[in-house]
């Protein structure tokens, strides 16, 4: 079966096409600019790749071996109805869905039970510890995780395994398209109002996972928040149990991720709780989070409430009150949604930078809030603290005389293209 992924540079599709490969799938696919990630799929293997995504090149590929199966991210349809490459496959008869349903098909054929880490906050973190617990264990895993990881590729399928373990995603209802045999709850909030315009209707898809899912973990705070009626089958833990603390992680919010997975995987990996636990202290993190730029520079991808409070707890813990912050939004609608609850967030920090937000998947018809009104949001302690920035060379001097004088600076940022992570890269290479 021949596979083509269009956006094959991203970090939900890339694992996916690499997976697809190793599974024994033929892959190729395009993206609408050259980056890294595409040239470490060239070198493995997948050199049927090419950037531009043209009703012409999609055109050539399918000329000289026709496309079975057309995958797209769930960005794509909405951002362009009429992408050329969508235009094509649907003008030519060829099988088009999103990526879930491709990996419901891989899992299906290769006989693959799930692991699926679903939550507001803390998802990508805790389905990371999962695949680390399974390869320090020696147990074969394939897995799809939406960050680098130092320990393994962002997605692999390895022969032999009996589990997939999945970061399941909401946007879109994602997560809604899998059956997990254990599905873990990092934590829920409320998110991705343009999916879910109701709190009732995000909390109304977790219960339907939960409820799809064969055994699930979770916290007790959630099971309140739900309004869930625990089964025989559903793990409750609380997030007060003095046991979490044994762990060595920095960070509360990493100590309970490291404890969900240890409880959530000891039925499925057959070690005592306390021994997962204990192995839990060597993760050695991932990209993106609380990721050491150079000395005294961090970039985290914290853009909800949940995760902006674990980032400030961490750095805290780390660093005591001498915190500076730069803070990138990402995408505009959500600050819309976020802002009466940022008022407090930053009171107890030392400087705060507010960079505009990263744009994308926008509502044309919400006004785009500026690092002047996100400040105006805030509270009078946190403004007296507070300036507007843009990603300049005045901003770079500020950070390095922040940094040079002993304070940490954690920049909570998007990703991608123009992004503050990406130009805090640009700006201080090691």
């Amino acid at each position: 079966m021949h596979i083509y992924f269009s956006g094959i540079g991203g970090s939900g599709i890339g694992p996916l096409a690499l997976i697809a490969k190793q599974a024994g799938y033929e892959v190729s696919g395009s993206d609408a600019q050259d980056s890294s990630y595409i040239k470490y799929l060239t070198s493995q293997g997948i050199t049927d790749i090419h950037v531009g995504q043209s009703q012409e090149q999609i055109a050539a590929v399918h000329t000289s071996n026709p496309i079975d199966w057309f995958v797209y991210s769930s960005a794509l349809p909405k951002t362009d109805p009429n992408h050329p490459e969508l235009v094509f496959a649907k003008q030519n008869g060829i099988r088009s869905s999103k990526r879930d349903e491709l990996l419901n098909q891989i899992i299906t054929d290769k006989q693959l039970k799930v692991i699926a880490v679903a939550g507001t906050h803390g998802k990508t973190t805790t389905t990371a510890m999962v695949i680390w617990l399974f390869k320090q264990l020696g147990v074969p895993v394939s897995y799809s995780v939406g960050a680098k990881l130092s320990f393994g590729e962002m997605g692999q399928y390895q022969e032999g395994s009996q589990y997939f373990v999945y970061e399941a995603d909401e946007y879109d209802r994602n997560f809604l398209a899998f059956h997990p045999y254990m599905g873990l709850i990092s934590g829920i909030d409320w998110d991705h109002p343009d999916i879910y315009p109701t709190r009732e209707e995000y909390y109304k898809a977790f219960r339907q996972f939960i409820a799809q899912s064969e055994h699930a973990a979770f916290w007790q705070s959630d099971v309140k928040r739900l309004g869930q009626q625990p089964t025989d089958h559903q793990m409750v833990l609380q997030e007060n149990n003095p046991k979490i603390d044994q762990i060595k992680l920095t960070g509360q919010v990493n100590r309970q991720n490291a404890w969900l997975v240890a409880n959530g995987l000891w039925p499925i990996l057959n070690k005592p709780v306390e021994e997962l636990a204990a192995k839990m202290n060597g993760f050695p993190g991932l990209s993106r989070r609380f990721e050491q730029i150079i000395p005294g520079i961090y970039s985290d991808y914290a853009h909800t409430l949940g995760k902006i409070r674990g980032a400030l707890q961490l750095a805290h813990e780390v660093a005591g009150d001498n915190i500076v912050v730069v803070y990138e939004g990402l995408h505009n609608l959500r600050q819309h949604f976020i802002k009466d609850e940022l008022k407090h967030i930053f009171d107890d920090i030392k400087q705060l930078y507010v960079v505009p937000s990263y744009l994308a998947r926008e509502d044309p018809n919400l006004p785009t809030l500026s690092p002047e009104d996100l400040k105006a949001a805030l509270s009078e302690k946190a403004q007296a603290h507070t300036s507007p920035a843009q990603l300049n060379q005045e901003l770079k001097q500020k950070i390095k005389q922040h940094a040079s004088s002993g304070d940490t600076v954690l920049c909570l940022t998007a990703g991608g293209t123009g992004s503050l992570d990406e130009w805090l890269r640009q700006q201080f290479k090691t």
